[in-house]
């Protein structure tokens, strides 16, 4: 008999090569997704059944079941994106498949664990504290000072994170106890994505962001391009083995957040932010494997199916890598009225993901993919990436009009 696996997908785009990873002749695959996510499911599928959240415990559990009736208990399952890590956990476990269990994933999505974890190990963290009510965040200010970050414990893609000002600004929110309050810190923001075999840190790159996450979804544009610059990389990735080998001792993707600012000692200084057991979203999935040769993707594909990634330790490519999101145009969805290519540009970036006119743009769950315009770039320096980045700024145009709910 065919072995059965079972993918929880969310995405239009190819995120992840799933024929690549497995054979879908000689297995059924069968793929839980969303009226969005089953563009992407790719041919090959033995069967797909459709949900209105991947994140619903009860809704992707009882499709699994019918899955099961049809093609026998899963020798595995699948779920790559961030929000549906636990889910795929937790399913995991009930059916008795391979793979990482939701206590490994605990440390890695609810921030206020993961923050005591690391300031437990005696490693470099803004301060933070419980929000569950506004005489704990009163407090903390009153300590630490305004404005701070009142954010959830669990959520991704800056989804609900706030700046929050002064106590008459903290008296519009309303707060419980699955939000965290932090000290509000001004230093440049890096994300550091890799590799983590259980021990070291086989594979990793780190990038600055160009504006902030938080930012983003307020408009504009949000960007990152990998650093080059060897003394503020080593600090980099000194720091990111201690904060990884902190949360955990098993093997994972890895997708960090890290305040750099310079030392008083002519250094850099690395203080935590927050990190996920995952493969990074935007445009990361493709430029590991275009630019540096390595698919983490299929790393994180592997290990959810108890096995063990091949790893090479150098980084295929010498060219440093970034990219760079527009913000949605209008809100989602919407109705694409102008968009305007920018491939060939010179500088400008050697791929692209534009809506065409009269394309819609959903509103759907996986944030960084539907967006107003994607870019991926690649270069010798930061610095002509940087240029490029800019470059595609100025001429990359797109509109759109909302769709109003019928």
């Amino acid at each position: 008999m065919k072995r059965h696996i079972t993918i929880i997908h969310r995405w239009r785009e190819r995120y992840a090569e799933y024929p690549e990873y497995l054979d879908h002749a000689e297995n059924n695959v069968t793929y839980i997704t969303t009226d969005v996510g089953i563009e992407g499911v790719p041919e090959g599928a033995a069967a797909t059944a459709i949900v209105v959240n991947t994140d619903d415990i009860d809704e992707v559990r009882a499709k699994v079941v019918e899955l099961v009736a049809r093609f026998g208990k899963p020798a595995g399952i699948v779920a790559l994106k961030e929000d549906d890590l636990e889910i795929g956990a937790a399913l995991r476990e009930e059916f008795g498949c391979p793979g990482p269990r939701v206590s490994a994933f605990v440390p890695f999505r609810d921030k206020l664990v993961m923050c005591g974890v690391i300031q437990d190990a005696g490693l470099p963290l803004p301060a933070f504290g419980p929000a569950g009510t506004a005489a704990q965040v009163l407090e903390f200010a009153d300590e630490h000072g305004w404005p701070v970050i009142v954010k959830p414990r669990s959520e991704s893609s800056s989804a609900g994170v706030v700046i929050v000002r002064d106590a008459e600004h903290l008296a519009t929110l309303e707060l419980d106890d699955s939000r965290m309050v932090q000290k509000f810190v001004d230093h440049t923001v890096f994300h550091v994505d890799g590799y983590f075999d259980g021990v070291e840190v086989r594979r990793w790159s780190s990038a600055e962001y160009l504006n902030t996450c938080l930012s983003f979804r307020g408009g504009g544009i949000l960007g990152s391009v990998e650093d080059d610059d060897p003394e503020r990389l080593k600090a980099v990735g000194n720091a990111t083995a201690r904060f990884i080998s902190a949360l955990t001792d098993e093997p994972t993707a890895f997708h960090l957040e890290v305040f750099v600012a310079p030392a008083a000692d002519g250094g850099f200084e690395v203080q935590f932010l927050e990190v996920g057991a995952r493969v990074g979203g935007a445009e990361i999935p493709f430029l590991w494997r275009e630019v540096h040769g390595y698919d983490l993707m299929r790393a994180a594909f592997e290990l959810q199916l108890g096995l063990v990634p091949q790893i090479a330790d150098a980084l295929e490519d010498k060219d440093l890598a970034g990219w760079m999101l527009v913000a949605a145009p209008a809100k989602r969805p919407c109705l694409i009225t102008e968009s305007t290519p920018v491939l060939g540009l010179t500088p400008g970036p050697y791929a692209e993901r534009v809506l065409e006119v009269g394309e819609i743009l959903p509103n759907a769950a996986a944030f960084y993919e539907h967006v107003g315009g994607r870019f991926r770039f690649r270069g010798s320096t930061s610095a002509e990436i940087i240029e490029a980045i800019e470059n595609t700024v100025r001429h990359f145009k797109v509109a759109a009009t909302p769709i109003e709910p019928d």
